[in-house]
């Protein structure tokens, strides 16, 4: 492919150099080949050789076995044993039988191995080891290494006609006679290996000239700088290249020709007329002609066809063509490139345009894009109602400026904010907006019609500069919007009629986009509204808690993060903090369910565990309810952290379904994550809620947060709780609304993708000398001296005022747990914001409120209760229940008490 045949000028010649000097493929091949022959059968020979030594071997075994299972068996060897002297008897058979049998040495010997009779008379009377296997009965083979030499041997034992082993008779052979056997064999191996070295070498050399002949004597390097090049030709070079062999075949064709004369993936080997090419370019391919740079049509494009014959370069008949695309040839009035920069402006519109989901901000983008490359300047208007996310209606009257881009800074046109009034109706502006179409004042040096928009606007514009102007409406869905104005100023050319395709066209694309950002806004405006409406605005006054919280909606869609505290009787409060996976209308209005509904349980007055678990089944019946039996959005992903604290006792009790666990920050400065057992988010069902108690000293911090402030897109969740570790630990001892500040400044994200919620509760304990309680037996008699008691505590408390209405309730309620209830019974006061009474007794059985008829002599107890009490109710323990009361601390509370009974009375 370099254009030069081979140099056969320094190919080698034959015999000229030795194999291993060989630099030809073929020489190279040659060695490789004999090598490789060599190898194999000298592998071959050694493979031989041993296996004949490993047959010898094991025809000695054998003969060394049968030798001695013959001469033990044989007439006589039994009673030759026994006779007095075995050796006398057995020794003159001794040379006969090892010739006749064909073994090198025959030994008699005892059971204990000790010689009777050898071939060798001077091993008589030696001991024999390593024969207990056929002492004990047993015949075996083995290959011996000792005195008189190495042998394989035979030992079988003589047993008598009782079976009992008698004598043992062992035989063998030497090896070095077979040795000698194996070395008589080795010429003959050695032959056949050098006759299978020969022919193989010959075949070698056959297939290495061959390979000669078709290589033409090239080297390896050569050959491997010769493909490089066809793989470059065929890949990288950016000029088609074809050759066409002399029975009019395309033999090869590179990347770029095939592109650029959209050849098929099998063309290669198939006739040129059967390409579907164009007709020229097809004649000339075949042609046989040399011709440079003729252009020949090719679809789209005008090709640049210079060819060649290959001969003698290629070593047979046919053409080598090249190809340029000179398409660029046809564009002499800049047209084309002016359309390729429409639609690269169009595609950059595509990208940039709509990158945010705000309005204001689309309007921009719109702007930017098409100067300074369409436009020198570009105003955007839109209609107040877009600005706010609403749909706007009604005759367009009035706009805003909501984009100004220019090549320069200094304009003269009215800045962003302004309002735009359309006038008159003969302007361009209201022109498009009436017709749907831009509309174009190609010379506004001679327009009249604009000015009447803004006459003092309009001679500013034109002492700037300005001279053309195109109006292109902003419309979606066939509603209007607003309009784009497109001013230029230092261009000379100004627009024409050609140019209003393209700003309908830019425009529309924009249009959409910030119909797009205009119903998100109305939906976020929305979402966050119901959002806003559905949490706490002020926290609920308590006495348990000093509290500070933080609260942001996500930039783009709202979420459903919520949070809340709530008073409970006995002055707990229970702290609730939430998240509903989702954003938007559907996740604001499932969070304002799921806080109703945590209120009402609240109510109840039940432990964490139970109110989740209730939640939780709420929340599966919910997503029941929904189109498609559970198919539809439901509500499945909420998870909620719910925890109620006792000033009275300290005590912090919480459960949570699938949130995060909350920071406790320590009176001395220490932050830990509370570890509360793990449970699955809400709507899942099917495993328990667990409960972690602790109690908290006065002065601790409870920080309950949502997933939004500790993750996000650049931060994992560990990071985000070691960095709220770091902060808490360095504001230990500053007040909850510090506490609150200085997270959000090191935590909240920028942009925030997520809702954030953030609660921090410092923790008081109810002063010791304001709570008062008393052990009550279970007999009426027992109701007076516990008044009594009460009564003294509150005039202690100097909460005289309250007192005859307190000791009526404690009277009816005492009076309830003794008739009704069981043992123990007890009776707390908390002075706190109000009063509050408890009773408590060990039945679970609740009281209700009821309407006494006149001729019944009871039913009235908590009807009096309930009129004198600001609150009251029921709540129940592992040990019973509790029937409270909250009573006002004002003034006249005991009045009203006396005037309830006065009209009461019968």
């Amino acid at each position: 492919m370099n254009g030069h045949r081979p140099d056969t000028s320094r190919r080698p010649r034959r015999g000229a150099h030795s194999l291993l000097g060989a630099r030809t493929v073929a020489g190279q091949v040659l060695f490789l080949q004999v090598a490789v022959a060599v190898l194999l059968i000298v592998a071959a020979v050694v493979a031989l050789v041993l296996q004949a030594r490993h047959d010898s071997e094991q025809e000695a075994e054998n003969r060394s076995l049968a030798a001695a299972a013959s001469f033990a068996r044989a007439p006589g060897i039994v009673a030759a044993l026994r006779s007095a002297d075995p050796t006398a008897a057995l020794q003159p058979l001794m040379a006969g039988a090892a010739r006749d049998s064909g073994v090198d040495f025959i030994t008699v010997m005892a059971p204990d191995g000790t010689r009777h009779a050898d071939t060798d008379s001077d091993l008589i009377g030696r001991r024999n080891r390593g024969v207990e296997r056929a002492a004990a009965g047993e015949a075996f083979t083995e290959i011996f290494e000792g005195a008189p030499s190495d042998a394989a041997r035979a030992v079988v034992p003589v047993v008598d006609a009782g079976g009992s082993v008698v004598g043992l008779v062992g035989a063998g052979v030497q090896f070095e006679n077979v040795g000698n056997a194996v070395d008589r064999q080795l010429p003959v191996l050695l032959a056949s290996g050098a006759a299978a070295l020969a022919l193989a070498t010959g075949s070698a050399a056959l297939v290495s000239r061959r390979l000669r002949r078709q290589t033409h004597g090239i080297g390896p390097t050569e050959m491997t700088r010769m493909y490089e090049h066809h793989d470059a030709v065929l890949h990288a070079v950016r000029e088609g290249v074809l050759i066409v062999g002399g029975d009019g075949r395309l033999m090869l064709a590179n990347d770029e020709a095939r592109r650029l004369l959209e050849l098929p993936p099998d063309a290669d080997g198939r006739p040129v007329a059967d390409l579907d090419l164009d007709a020229g370019i097809a004649d000339l391919l075949v042609s046989g002609r040399a011709v440079t740079d003729e252009v020949h049509p090719a679809g789209d494009r005008l090709l640049a066809v210079s060819t060649r014959p290959t001969a003698p370069y290629g070593g047979g008949t046919g053409n080598v063509a090249t190809l340029r695309d000179t398409t660029e040839l046809r564009a002499l009035s800049g047209t084309a490139e002016v359309a390729r920069g429409r639609l690269k402006m169009l595609y950059d519109a595509g990208v940039r345009i709509g990158t945010t989901l705000d309005v204001v901000r689309t309007a921009d983008e719109l702007s930017r894009v098409a100067v300074p490359r369409f436009a020198d300047f570009v105003t955007v208007e839109l209609l107040e109602p877009v600005l706010h996310g609403d749909e706007p209606s009604g005759v367009p009257t009035e706009m805003r400026r909501a984009a100004l881009c220019g090549i320069r800074a200094d304009h003269p046109f009215q800045p962003v904010g302004d309002v735009i009034r359309i006038v008159s109706s003969d302007t361009p502006m209201a022109a498009a907006l009436a017709g749907g179409h831009a509309t174009l004042e190609a010379d506004l040096t001679v327009a009249q019609s604009w000015r009447a928009q803004d006459p003092e606007g309009a001679d500013n514009a034109l002492a700037y500069g300005v001279h053309s102007l195109v109006t292109a409406p902003v419309q979606a869905r066939g509603v209007v919007l607003g309009m784009v104005n497109f001013w230029r100023s230092e261009r000379a050319e100004p627009f024409e009629e050609d140019d209003l395709s393209f700003a309908e066209e830019l425009t529309t694309r924009a249009a959409v986009a910030i119909d797009n950002a205009r119903r998100f806004t109305r939906e976020h405006t929305m979402a966050e509204t119901l959002q806003r409406s559905l949490l706490p605005h002020v926290l609920p006054s308590q006495s348990a808690l000093d509290i500070a919280y933080r609260y942001l909606p996500a930039q783009a869609r709202v979420g459903g993060d919520w949070f809340d505290v709530i008073p409970l009787p006995g002055a707990r409060v229970a702290l609730v903090v939430g998240d509903v996976v989702g954003h938007g209308l559907h996740a604001a209005a499932t969070m304002g369910r799921l806080r109703t509904a945590v209120h009402n349980f609240s109510t109840l007055d039940l432990p964490p565990d139970e109110l989740l678990a209730r939640l939780d089944d709420l929340v599966s019946r919910i997503d029941l309810d929904e189109p498609g039996g559970g198919g539809g959005d439901g509500i499945t992903g909420a998870t909620c952290l719910y925890a109620i604290y006792d000033p009275v006792s300290g005590v912090c009790s919480m459960s949570t379904a699938g949130h995060l666990t909350p920071a406790l920050v320590h009176p001395d400065g220490g932050v830990e994550f509370v570890e509360v057992p793990v449970s699955p988010p809400l709507g899942l069902g099917g495993l328990p809620f667990g409960t972690r108690e602790m109690r908290l000293p006065e002065g601790s911090r409870l920080v309950l947060y949502t997933d939004g402030l500790v993750e996000h897109r650049d931060r994992d969740i560990d990071a985000g709780l070691d960095v709220l570790r770091t902060i808490l630990a360095g504001y230990a001892d500053r007040p909850p609304e510090e506490i609150c500040e200085a997270v959000f400044d090191a935590m909240v994200p920028s942009p925030r993708r997520d809702d954030i919620a953030l609660l921090v509760a410092r923790t008081r304990l109810l002063d010791p000398a304001r709570v008062a309680t008393w052990d009550v037996p279970r007999d009426p008699a027992a109701v007076a001296p516990v008044r009594s008691e009460c009564s003294r505590k509150l005039d202690e408390w100097g909460l005289e005022e309250v007192g005859f209405t307190t000791e009526l309730v404690l009277s009816e309620l005492i009076t309830n747990a003794i008739r009704y209830g069981s043992d123990p019974i007890h009776v707390r006061l908390l002075y706190e914001r109000t009063l509050i009474c408890e009773v408590s007794d060990g039945s679970s059985t609740s009281p209700h409120l009821r309407q006494a008829a006149i001729t019944d002599e009871g039913g009235r107890g908590l009807f009096l209760v309930a009129r004198l009490a600001a609150r009251w109710g029921t709540r129940y323990t592992p040990t019973g229940k509790v029937i409270w009361t909250e009573q006002s601390l004002s003034d006249g509370q005991a009045p009203a008490g006396e005037a309830l009974l006065d009209d009461l009375a019968w």
